[in-house]
C-alpha cells in the first residue's frame, strides 16, 4: 500500500505531464507539476481543473472531489524545489537522452530515501537514463497513454538494474490511482509503442498510395477493430514529429519494417504535427476540434 501522505513530482507539463499529473493528484496524492515554461504550467493547470469540472457537470465525480484534487495540485517551475522529499519522480520531458538525464541530475538528490525514479519514455533505453544515477536500481520506466485519465494502462519497463524492490513499489503505485500495471523487459518501442509505431506508419503509407481516405482508414480500424480511434487520428493526437523520431529510432534498432513513410517526413517538415499545430492529417480549430471533411486524401498530398 502506499502512503496518501506521500509526494509525486511530475516533470514536463506537456500532454503526457498534465494527464500524469492529474491521475496522482485526483488519487488523493500531494502532486507538483513542473515546468521551466510558466505558461505551459499555467495552461497545464488549467486543462487539470477543465479534466476534474467536466468530470462533475458528467456525474462522474462529486464536487468535493474535484476540489480536493485541485487542491491538491501544485505547480512549480523549480524543480530541485519541487521535488525535495518526494517519493514518487516522474519525468516526462521531450524524448531526449541528455535532457532526461539533466532532470534526474537535479532531481535525485533531493527526493525522497528510497524514492521511486520513474521515466515515461516510450523509446529511449531506461537502462541508460539510470546509468546517470548513483541508484540505477531505484529507475523504472513507467509509460502511460494519452489520455491518461481514460487511458487503464501503463507498461513497467525493467532496465537491467531495476530491483524487485523497485517494481513492487512501481506496481503498488499504479495500483493507487486505479491504473493495470503489464511489465516489459526493455526493448525498443516496448509492446504498444512497437505496434503502434507500426499502424500508424502503416496507415500513413496507405493513405500515400491511395488505398483510402483518412477518414476511410480511421473508420475501419474503429468499426472493424473496435479501436477507439483510428491510426491517422490518434498520430495527429501524439504529434507526427514524435511519431517520426519514435519511427526512426525502431528502423536504426528494428530494419526496414519499421522505415517511415515520406508522407510522415513530408508532414513534419511542413510543421504539420497534429493537434498541436492545428494541421496534421487532418484540420483543427482554435478550440482543438477537427473540422470536418478535412483528412487528407491521395489526390491532395
Amino acid at each position: 500500500m502506499i502512503d496518501k501522505k506521500h509526494k509525486v513530482v511530475v516533470v514536463g507539463a506537456g500532454l503526457m505531464g498534465t494527464g500524469i499529473a492529474h491521475a496522482f493528484a485526483s488519487s488523493g496524492f500531494t502532486t507538483y507539476l513542473v515546468d521551466s515554461n510558466t505558461e505551459t504550467l499555467k495552461k497545464a493547470e488549467e486543462n487539470i481543473h477543465a479534466i476534474l469540472d467536466g468530470g462533475v457537470k458528467l456525474g462522474k465525480l462529486a464536487v468535493e472531489a474535484a476540489e480536493t484534487a485541485k487542491a491538491n495540485l501544485r505547480t512549480d517551475a523549480v524543480l530541485a524545489h519541487a521535488a525535495q522529499g518526494a517519493h514518487l519522480l516522474v519525468e516526462t520531458v521531450s524524448e531526449n537522452l541528455a535532457v532526461k538525464k539533466a532532470v534526474l541530475a537535479e532531481a535525485v538528490p533531493v527526493l525522497a530515501t528510497g524514492a521511486v525514479i520513474a521515466t515515461n519514455t516510450s523509446a529511449l533505453s531506461v537502462t541508460e537514463i539510470a546509468a546517470s544515477v548513483q541508484s540505477p536500481e531505484r529507475v523504472i520506466g513507467m509509460h502511460f497513454f494519452n489520455p491518461v485519465h481514460k487511458m487503464k494502462l501503463v507498461e513497467l519497463v525493467l532496465g537491467i538494474a531495476t530491483d524487485e524492490a523497485t517494481v513492487a513499489t512501481s506496481r503498488a503505485w499504479c495500483d493507487a490511482i486505479g491504473k493495470t500495471s503489464i511489465l516489459v523487459n526493455e526493448s525498443p518501442g516496448l509492446t504498444t509503442s512497437r505496434m503502434s509505431a507500426m499502424l500508424g506508419n502503416e496507415a500513413m503509407w496507405m493513405l500515400q498510395e491511395g488505398t483510402a481516405s483518412a477518414e476511410d482508414i480511421d473508420t475501419a480500424l474503429r468499426m472493424g477493430f473496435n479501436h477507439p480511434m483510428g491510426p491517422l487520428e490518434l498520430g495527429d493526437m501524439t504529434g507526427w514529429d514524435t511519431r517520426l523520431s519514435v519511427l526512426r529510432y525502431l528502423h536504426s534498432t528494428l530494419g526496414e519494417k519499421f522505415r517511415p513513410c515520406p508522407l510522415i517526413i513530408k508532414m513534419v517538415a511542413a510543421g504539420r504535427y497534429g493537434r498541436k499545430t492545428g494541421h496534421g492529417v487532418y484540420k483543427y480549430d482554435e478550440k482543438g476540434q477537427r473540422v470536418a471533411n478535412s483528412g487528407l486524401k491521395a489526390n491532395n498530398l
